[in-house]
């Protein structure tokens, strides 16, 4: 019902809207003598915030038109690589020979379109040949398609990568870390060909229980029935997906908003202030920002509860005991991420993430604890939130720079980055990772000192059980513990019940040696 009510909000609006959509076209208009008074732009303000308060925010486009490599514009096209009900594999298609990794970025399906990663994109398209998950809105998308869930999702993405091939980059944005890793583990453990070469698992909830946020107590306090009756309604019979079920976009954005609904309201009241001293540069930005934002998408509730249900309460995949349903067979997979072996793994956290806490994704790394040291690689990105991490300025100074060397630096034989674009985002290769500086126990240590609203106290246990590292004699004797006196006594009065036994079988022998050779002497 809630559904029929928002729409139904957005209907009766419509005069208001198209009121102030007319306002704002005379009061606009460089001809009208009150377009330059304090008046007219203060009508002209108020106008424009009527206009975007009440209007709906499509879907957006990617809009990227070319991009500059060493100095020279090159040309975008976007290509559509397969296409399914629930997502598009899309291809940023550069007019170059150059021959540069392959990258596919994962998008999260969690309430915006994959336009969201616009900056992403853009920052990676002069020196890498991009791919994209672009997921469809499920309003969209017919009854008649069937529903969409976590295996789903794990699914489409074993297709993608099997379809790009085996020199392929995977690049996963908060959600979709999850389902990646359980991707790459199930190709791991069939010995797949087509694995990618490696992954990068940036603000992810890889295992919840090692910090918290807002996000993770809700879901963690709350039953799975709660989220079923609360969340999710039927979409209006007049889309495509009428009667679909699904967690609408709306509410996902006023969960969004409610975060930092301090930070929103500031914004806006900057906005129209702005507005009135005829600012255009400043109003343009935040316009460019809140189109991108405000555009949201609905969510098939099978994958929604799923993610809900594995990822934040029950803690399938660092637990051990997440399985995956072959769509072919029927039949349910153990995900071993211990199996990885062969695709190099690097983490990205921000410092200020106030939706995966830090610790989460690092857990990555305990989970795959086959794959070799020198393919592990961790960056901590200070002061950066969630949405810094791949997107505005530290993602292009810092970040972007670290993916770039540590793709070229395992995918070898590929163009070297020109030195004039390295001019302004020098090679930097991320931190290798360390158990005593970026494990649980270190960052949970950090927490508590930093973060003391994300520690979390919450004892970790996994069903699977790490190698057994081996060590050399000398670090086995810093092992070594002194005992204690009453060990010393106890260890010493065992020697001598022992050397008094050994005594007393040394006199026997002696005797009945000496009664055999008797009777020979006789």
């Amino acid at each position: 019902m809630l559904y029929q009510l928002h729409e139904l909000k957005h209907a009766l609006m419509m005069p208001l809207r198209m009121q102030a959509s007319f306002t704002r076209t005379i009061m606009g208009n460089p001809q009208n003598p009150l377009s330059k008074t304090q008046f007219g732009r203060m009508i002209l303000a108020n106008a424009t915030m009527i206009e975007r308060m009440t209007r709906r925010f499509e879907r957006p486009e990617f809009g990227l038109k070319h991009t500059v490599i060493d100095g020279k514009k090159v040309s975008i096209k976007e290509e559509i690589i397969a296409e399914k009900p629930f997502g598009t594999l899309l291809n940023f298609k550069r007019d170059t020979k150059r021959n540069d990794p392959k990258i596919l970025i994962v998008a999260p399906m969690s309430g915006h379109y994959a336009t969201l990663l616009r900056g992403t994109v853009e920052a990676l398209l002069p020196h890498h040949d991009v791919y994209i998950t672009d997921w469809e809105d499920a309003r969209q998308v017919p009854m008649s398609e069937g529903s969409f869930n976590f295996d789903d999702y794990v699914t489409y993405l074993r297709e993608f990568m099997s379809l790009l091939g085996p020199n392929t980059h995977v690049l996963a944005v908060c959600q979709p870390a999850v389902p990646v890793l359980a991707a790459i583990s199930l190709m791991a453990s069939e010995n797949d060909p087509n694995q990618p070469m490696t992954m990068t698992l940036m603000g992810g909830p890889i295992d919840t229980r090692v910090s918290k946020t807002e996000v993770t107590e809700l879901a963690e306090t709350r039953p799975l029935k709660w989220f079923e009756n609360s969340v999710l309604y039927n979409v209006p019979f007049h889309y495509p997906g009428g009667q679909r079920r699904v967690y609408p976009g709306f509410l996902q954005l006023s969960g969004f908003m409610s975060m930092n609904l301090d930070t929103h309201i500031d914004s806006h009241v900057k906005f129209y202030q702005h507005l009135i001293e005829g600012d255009d540069d400043s109003s343009e930005k935040h316009k460019k920002f809140y189109n991108e934002y405000l555009s949201v998408m609905d969510i098939p509730s099978e994958f929604y509860l799923q993610t809900v249900a594995e990822v934040f309460q029950k803690h399938s995949l660092p637990r051990g005991e997440m399985k995956w349903r072959d769509p072919h067979t029927d039949k349910l997979i153990d995900v071993r991420p211990q199996d990885i072996n062969h695709t190099a793994l690097l983490t990205i956290e921000g410092e200020l993430d106030d939706i995966s806490a830090r610790g989460q994704t690092t857990a990555a790394h305990n989970l795959c604890y086959s794959l070799a040291q020198r393919k592990q690689f961790h960056h901590f990105q200070l002061e950066c939130g969630h949405y810094g991490i791949f997107n505005g300025g530290r993602w292009r100074e810092h970040i972007m720079p670290r993916i770039r060397t540590f793709i070229r630096n395992f995918d070898t034989g590929k163009d070297p980055v020109p030195a004039k674009d390295l001019e302004n985002s020098p090679a930097t290769m991320p931190d290798r990772f360390d158990h005593d500086k970026h494990g649980i126990v270190a960052v949970r240590r950090w927490l508590k000192e930093h973060q003391p609203q994300n520690y979390k106290d919450t004892k970790i246990v996994s069903k699977t059980k790490p190698l057994a590292k081996k060590t050399s004699q000398a670090q086995n004797k810093k092992k070594l513990v002194p005992p204690t006196k009453k060990q010393e006594r106890s260890v010493n009065e065992i020697q001598d019940k022992a050397t008094t036994k050994s005594k007393k079988v040394t006199k026997k022998r002696k005797q009945t040696s000496k009664s055999k050779k008797s009777p020979a002497k006789s």
